[in-house]
């Protein structure tokens, strides 16, 4: 049995080692050889120590030079007889049983001393090694073999190389005794099996053959809720359907065995998705189906063998969900930057028509120039028209909210209506029972409800129809999600416009709101018509739908929220206020007029000078604070703008308000007031003018400001 890989014996060799070390007591102990070249070394040694100490002798031994030299040739003497009675210790011989151990292994090996000398080896030792009485320690073999016999004097198992017949062999190097150590050589790896040519070929082909391909959907793909199928082919559109799920069965229509896959996508879209998947696309590809083109769905396809699996998810909702929401995100968009535009253009006609305004002061009626400014002033009019739209899209036109009763609202706005319809329109109005209050701007409604009436008529003349509905009724929460309006939140009051005309095409359904969208010939529409209805609808808190199929009309429904009355309070006794002392309220009073636009500043401040005011004018918040505190207690009025650059209008009247002395505050913007409303709060005395605005507008409500001040 041969020696284990952590150098323990088997019994049989572990009694042979037991019994090589432990000596007998009938054994007699080695004699000692008689060495002639150790005696004459001997011999020379004494002689040199007594021709050494003959000076220190003669010198005499008091003397300390002489005493310290004998001293240390003692120590030499004492040392050098060490050393030579170890030479002439007998060299170490082999236990009895060193034979026996190594003979009984089958790897070479060896048992050395610690200097390398080998005592006993086997034959495998002597094939590989010769008759070399010591350990090889030349090459690369010679550190590893020093630091393995120095762990293996400290008990551990260690490991050398050792080179012979010039290859490299790892050895195991264990104690065994005192100063002994069984060097064992690692048996060489088993070569590997050598099979036949024809056998490797059997198991490389078994090893690289595929799968084959299924012959049916698994268990997952035919119970999934999304369409599944099995296809026999190379191209996955022009293969032909070995198996599919109910599910696509539900999703594209009668899916029958053998029936070519790509027949269940819409031409264009198959076209589209072979296309990509020819240039190495991966995911998912997106298709209409041929049942619907309006559904949408995700073709997933993976190859299997010589087969396919497709996979297809119906994803129109969530495509649904995506239109709304880039629909949303761009009215946003659009909103801000038509509120935007809308403002500098306000600022813009404000100067042209003040200045329209010097100039007809100076040319009355009958002057050459007098037709030129009206026409200037009426196209001025009609850009300041076009503007109130924009601001009404983007939900930023000022609002002068009031509560109406519905029914009496739009009867009343119906004489109006029919005169700007033609007699050869008929306009049907219905009036629901319980008709309800609501909070809304009188002009914006009706402008809104001018716009859809104005539609519709176009609608009809233009391909045949004759008649425009209007209905005005109160529907619960349930009834309004029937009618379009899935967020509804209690009873809301509907003001719905239709007509019997010939409908609104779907490729252009999500874009009428859009502005300066129209179908009308060139000349004919601005685009702004239902772009205003909704940035009114959506300022006063309300939804607007459509419902239109192609030839039977299109019907607008607008959704309001119900007022409800608050419960009456008593009211309050008025408290007695102190009239501030006025100083000329005809016409006359210190104005602080802020305005960062120069044309508007600049000839507004002149207009009110020549009526009597004095102005003291500034282009910026910092300017006019600084202006208030140098008048503290001298100003009647403070005029201005709501933006910008800088201080704005709120943060210049909360920093001033201590300068002002209870004098009234004007904002002129073109912005709603509900844009910095939310900013003045704690603030009275505060009023506020839309822009665009003319000299007239501008001196009558100074006046009327200065009065309610006295």
């Amino acid at each position: 049995m041969p020696v284990d890989s952590q150098g323990r014996f088997g019994p049989r060799q572990e009694v042979i080692g037991r019994s090589a070390m432990v000596e007998t007591p009938s054994q007699e102990a080695p004699r000692r050889r008689f060495d002639p070249l150790t005696a004459v070394a001997v011999v020379f040694f004494l002689m040199a120590v007594a021709f050494a100490a003959a000076p220190a002798i003669n010198a005499g031994p008091a003397t300390l030079a002489g005493l310290m030299l004998l001293v240390g040739l003692a120590g030499v003497a004492c040392l050098g007889l060490f050393v030579l009675r170890s030479t002439l210790e007998p060299p170490s011989e082999a236990e009895p049983g060193a034979d026996r151990l190594v003979e009984a292994l089958s790897e070479p090996a060896a048992l050395a001393g610690v200097d390398g000398r080998i005592h006993a080896c086997n034959g495998p030792w002597r094939d590989l090694f010769g008759d070399a009485p010591r350990l090889p320690k030349g090459g690369t073999s010679a550190s590893s073999l020093f630091s393995a016999l120095g762990a293996a004097r400290r008990g551990e198992t260690a490991h050398a190389t050792l080179r012979a017949g010039g290859h490299d062999h790892a050895a195991d190097i264990t104690p065994v005794g005192p100063r002994r150590f069984l060097v064992r050589l690692r048996p060489a790896a088993p070569e590997p099996l050598a099979l036949p040519a024809a056998a490797l070929e059997v198991l490389t082909a078994a090893a690289t053959a595929k799968a084959p391909p299924p012959k049916v959907l698994d268990a997952f793909a035919a119970a999934s809720p999304f369409g599944a199928a099995l296809l026999e082919g190379e191209d996955p559109f022009n293969a032909v359907i070995v198996e599919a799920n109910p599910a696509l069965a539900a999703m594209a229509g009668q899916v029958e065995r053998g029936r070519a896959f790509g027949d269940l996508i819409e031409s264009q879209a198959r076209q589209d998705a072979a296309q990509r998947l020819a240039q190495g696309a991966e995911g998912a590809l997106e298709v209409r189906l041929a049942r619907d083109p309006a559904k949408i769905a995700h073709l997933y396809l993976t190859r299997a063998g010589g087969r396919w699996v497709a996979y297809l998810v119906d994803v129109s909702e969530q495509k649904q969900m995506e239109l709304q929401l880039a629909q949303s995100q761009k009215m946003q968009a659009i909103g801000q930057l038509a509120g935007g535009v809308a403002h500098d253009f306000n600022n813009l006609l404000t100067a042209i028509l003040m200045q329209l305004d010097s100039l007809a002061a100076r040319h009355p009626v009958g002057d050459p120039s007098y037709e030129g400014l009206n026409e200037i002033r009426q196209t001025s009019n009609r850009a300041a028209d076009l503007v109130r739209k924009l601001l009404a899209f983007s939900r930023k036109q000022t609002v002068q909210r009031e509560i109406l009763e519905l029914g009496e609202l739009i009867s009343e706005f119906e004489v109006l209506l029919r005169r700007v319809l033609s007699e050869d329109v008929t306009v049907e109005t219905e009036y629901g029972r319980d008709l309800p209050h609501v909070r809304v701007d009188r002009g914006q409604l009706e402008t809104a409800v001018m716009n859809l009436a104005v539609n519709a008529r176009d609608a009809v003349r233009a391909h045949g129809g004759s008649t425009v509905r209007i209905r005005t009724a109160r529907v619960t929460e349930a009834k309004a999600a029937q009618l379009g309006y899935a967020g509804a939140k209690g009873d809301q009051a509907l003001i719905e416009v239709s007509d019997d005309g010939p409908g609104i095409p779907a490729d252009v359904m999500d874009k009428i709101f859009d502005p300066f969208f129209t179908t009308k010939p060139v000349g004919e529409g601005t685009g702004l018509g239902l772009a205003t209805v909704y940035g009114i609808v959506k300022q006063s808190d309300g939804w607007i739908s459509v419902a239109s199929k192609p030839g039977e009309g299109a019907a607008f429904r607008i959704f309001l929220p119900v007022h409800l009355a608050p419960a009456a309070a008593a009211p309050a006794a008025p408290l007695a206020k102190a009239k501030p002392q006025a100083r000329d309220l005809s016409g006359a009073g210190r104005i602080l007029f802020v305005e960062d636009e120069d044309a508007v500043r600049g000839i507004a401040a002149r207009l009110l000078r020549a009526r009597g005011y004095e102005v003291i004018d500034a282009a910026s918040g910092e300017e006019a604070l600084e202006l208030a505190e140098l008048h503290a207690g001298e100003i009647d009025l403070m005029i201005s703008d709501v933006v910008m650059p800088g201080m704005q209008g709120p943060d210049l009247l909360k920093q001033a308000r201590e300068y002002l002395a209870g004098a009234p505050v004007m904002f002129i913007s073109g912005y709603a007031e509900a844009e910095f409303s939310n900013l003045l709060e704690g603030e009275t005395n505060i009023s506020f003018l839309p822009k665009p605005i003319d000299i007239k507008t501008l001196a009558e409500r100074v006046k009327q400001e200065l009065q309610k001040a006295a």
